[in-house]
């Protein structure tokens, strides 16, 4: 939970104040922080496809980024159409996506994706903070 909340810290000291929550299981720690945090603003939406957009056409309408977060699987697949929109229109957007840990990764079970690069070439940068 230490780790979530300095995650959501540097970004509001980056002047992101909204973010765009479908909760999830392993997505919690980062939800609860932004959930917590004073200086943030918190929509949460239950479907991933639709918060996407949302934090698109936030992002659209503010001119500064929005951060989504997301847990693991299809969840993170959900966003692929907003991520390829943000991209096209050059809108910024921060995903955090929830992964499983490394070693529970390519095991064969339900709903596993590899997100590593999900978004590849869609992305500015990335990271995957198990490495």
């Amino acid at each position: 939970m230490k780790e979530a909340s300095w995650i959501i810290d540097q970004l509001i000291l980056q002047g992101i104040t909204k973010f765009c929550i479908a909760p999830g299981s392993r997505s919690a720690p980062l939800a609860i922080a932004a959930a917590s945090h004073p200086k943030a603003d918190v929509t949460i939406h239950l479907e991933e496809r639709g918060l996407g957009f949302f934090a698109l056409g936030y992002g659209k309408g503010a001119k500064k980024p929005a951060a989504v977060i997301v847990t693991s699987g299809t969840a993170v697949a959900n966003l692929l159409p907003s991520v390829m929109e943000a991209f096209c229109s050059a809108t910024p957007l921060i995903l955090l996506t929830a992964d499983r840990p490394h070693e529970l990764r390519a095991c064969g079970a339900n709903q596993t994706a590899d997100q590593t690069k999900i978004f590849s070439n869609l992305t500015r940068w990335q990271m995957d903070l198990t490495s």
